[in-house]
């Protein structure tokens, strides 16, 4: 069995932290959000290969952590593109990675910017239990909230419809980023032939329930899809307890640290009320009061407050102009 961890995304909802880094990099208690799947993929046996699907502007970057962590199993494949508007969509890049690399395995696709609380592991028992397309799918409580995904209707654990972000959901159960596919089921060329949509991988799912039996993989706990600010946030805030988490050699001095508040190696807080919010190495936060917010590194804050900020690198404020 091969896996795809999905990684090609610019995250531009999450600028400027992300405008020079993957968003998948991006620190959850005390490892990335990417490293929580690497290393459950790198255990596995039955995993003989991962595809990290990134594109060109952050191949290096990948390359060098993958370097680093020391992982083996992992190798980039790179989508031809290096902007938001070049791309192909999750279904148009994951069609052309398959047929890139050659695959003709049973495989796992994971996006690589979700926490799962659950075992990969487990997963992967549950869809060799019947070597059919299986899905993940989480109850995410709010009628609202499924309006953002593919609604999953379930007899037993067989899927029996499946919607692609409904305007009115009958249920809170959603697919999640994350599948399991025969080799026989790797049809996406004929689904993308069909002029399809290429962009949610949903919708192949869907298609593709319309000629096989599908089925869900159902799990409770957290699931986390990091792509806003808020999600950010609310995943660090969920890793650290739903405490706080100060560095070691990070300084806090005469300062409230709140709860879901993470202060990363050589940050400095004085004077200043902090609630769930993160502040990324090096920064310097001085007289001020935040919440909601994301520092990045290199900061330097003085004397304001503030309130569902995004403060990309080396920013000051004020700026003394």
């Amino acid at each position: 069995m091969k896996a795809i961890v999905l990684a090609g995304g610019y995250a531009t909802r999450l600028w400027p932290i992300t405008k020079h880094r993957p968003k998948m990099f991006l620190p959850v208690g005390d490892t990335v959000v990417i490293d929580r799947i690497f290393e459950e993929l790198e255990a596995d046996d039955r995993i003989e290969e991962v595809y990290i699907s990134t594109n060109e502007r952050f191949a290096g970057e990948f390359e060098e952590h993958v370097e680093e962590r020391g992982f083996e199993k992992p190798t980039l494949s790179i989508e031809d593109t290096t902007g938001e508007d070049e791309k192909f969509g999750a279904v148009g890049a994951l069609a052309q990675l398959i047929d890139r690399e050659n695959v003709d395995d049973d495989l796992l696709v994971v996006a690589g910017d979700n926490l799962l609380s659950f075992s990969l592991g487990d997963f992967i028992d549950d869809f060799e239990g019947r070597t059919e397309p299986t899905i993940a799918a989480y109850d995410v409580g709010s009628r609202e909230r499924a309006k953002s995904y593919g609604l999953v209707e379930l007899d037993g654990d067989r899927v029996v419809d499946f919607q692609e972000k409904p305007e009115d959901p009958n249920s809170t159960l959603v697919s999640i980023a994350c599948y399991a596919f025969p080799a026989d089921a790797l049809v996406l060329d004929e689904y993308l032939a069909d002029d399809n949509n290429p962009d949610e991988p949903g919708r192949f799912v869907q298609w593709l329930r319309g000629r096989r039996d599908v089925y869900a993989y159902t799990f409770d706990g957290a699931w986390f899809d990091i792509g806003t600010p808020e999600s950010y946030l609310d995943t660090v805030a969920w890793a650290i307890d739903g405490d706080s988490s100060v560095a070691a050699d990070a300084t806090v001095e005469n300062s409230e640290i709140g709860s879901g508040v993470h202060v990363m190696p050589g940050a400095t807080v004085t004077n200043s009320t902090l609630e769930h919010s993160v502040v990324f190495p090096e920064a310097t936060v001085e007289d001020c009061t935040v919440r909601d917010s994301i520092l990045d590194e290199h900061v330097d804050v003085a004397g304001v407050d503030l309130t569902g900020a995004l403060v990309g690198e080396h920013t000051v404020i004020p700026d003394g102009e």
